[in-house]
């Protein structure tokens, strides 16, 4: 840092602030140090820099699978706003297991994180306990619901399975059907069954579930699809745990001639970008996958910054997009 310093022709505390906090120093500053640290080749050891705290500025976020757009625009947005202040993302994916989140917690607290970020509320025992002990900042996310860990950012998948349940019956369909995919691991895909389910029943609409083991991809879709046609014939608007699964329905349906919206409306979930380019364009739901990552990140600053006053649970909704398939 000293040679950073000697060279950029500034002092080393201002070294450590534009490597710290880059937005309190100026942006001639920065470049100029910028360009030192390039010519040196110099690498910021973060765990040295907090052994007087006892923190690095590392945040280690936890997420189901990274092959999962949802959450890959969540990480990406919480690691950009995280960076302006100084602060670096260690990412591990659980795959949906409890045990291997445990192991990927306990691995997090060996380097001392500045905080952790957990996809969902469903966590084992030992896991909680842990976290409760390392007494950092903790935000659990893409969920709701009471008593939290620390702090909690999502929306309620049991209310987006309400809402494209009561979304069908105002567009006139009387057999509703949900299709899902692991469904014993993605807890939240359960959860908007559960949902659509409920609203269902209480409409007086018959539902019936298709839940398959495989992973939710294109093909499991169209397999889900098929299941359900061959057991069901009678169905006419279908909701899919996400839009990848309802993109091969889409496939199993024009392979089948069978007419979409006219004879069966499909709904899935997540707004990726096929969906409003696929034939006809998709209905889905739209979760606020970047602004989950902006939030998560504002909280946690104030948080390190000392300020706890913040919600300890922040619903930030989301939103139903009708399309031509619904």
């Amino acid at each position: 840092m000293a040679d950073v310093a000697r060279l950029a022709g500034v002092s080393t505390s201002t070294v450590s602030r534009a490597l710290r906090q880059p937005d309190i120093v100026s942006p001639e500053l920065r470049t100029r140090i910028d360009e030192a640290i390039e010519r040196l080749a110099y690498v910021p050891n973060l765990m040295a820099g907090g052994l007087a705290s006892a923190r690095s500025r590392t945040v280690g976020i936890i997420v189901p699978s990274i092959m999962n757009s949802f959450f890959s625009e969540t990480v990406e947005a919480l690691g950009e706003r995280l960076a302006d202040r100084g602060y670096q993302l260690m990412l591990g994916h659980s795959g949906y297991s409890t045990e291997r989140e445990e192991a990927l917690v306990a691995s997090y607290l060996a380097w001392s994180p500045a905080a952790i970020v957990l996809t969902g509320r469903h966590h084992s025992k030992l896991t909680l306990r842990r976290l409760l002990e390392a007494e950092i900042p903790v935000v659990e996310m893409w969920e709701l619901g009471e008593r939290p860990i620390d702090m909690l950012v999502g929306f309620s998948h049991r209310e987006v399975g309400r809402a494209v349940a009561r979304h069908f019956r105002s567009r006139g369909a009387t057999r509703l059907a949900f299709v899902g995919a692991a469904l014993d691991r993605d807890l939240r895909a359960l959860e908007r069954g559960a949902g659509f389910l409920a609203e269902a029943s209480a409409g007086g609409t018959d539902a019936v579930t298709v839940s398959l083991a495989e992973r939710p991809q294109v093909a499991t879709g169209a397999q889900g699809l098929a299941r359900l046609l061959d057991e069901q014939p009678g169905v006419d608007a279908a909701f899919f745990s996400n839009d990848v699964m309802a993109l091969g329905a889409l496939f199993e349906c024009r392979r089948r001639g069978i007419a979409v919206p006219e004879r069966l409306r499909l709904c899935g979930f997540g707004d990726l970008d096929f969906a409003a380019e696929s034939v006809p364009l998709l209905t889905t739901v739209r979760p606020p996958r970047r602004e989950i990552g902006r939030r998560i990140a504002d909280a946690l600053l104030a948080r390190f910054e000392g300020d706890a006053s913040g919600p300890a649970v922040l619903d930030l909704g989301f939103e139903l997009i009708e399309r031509e398939s619904g």
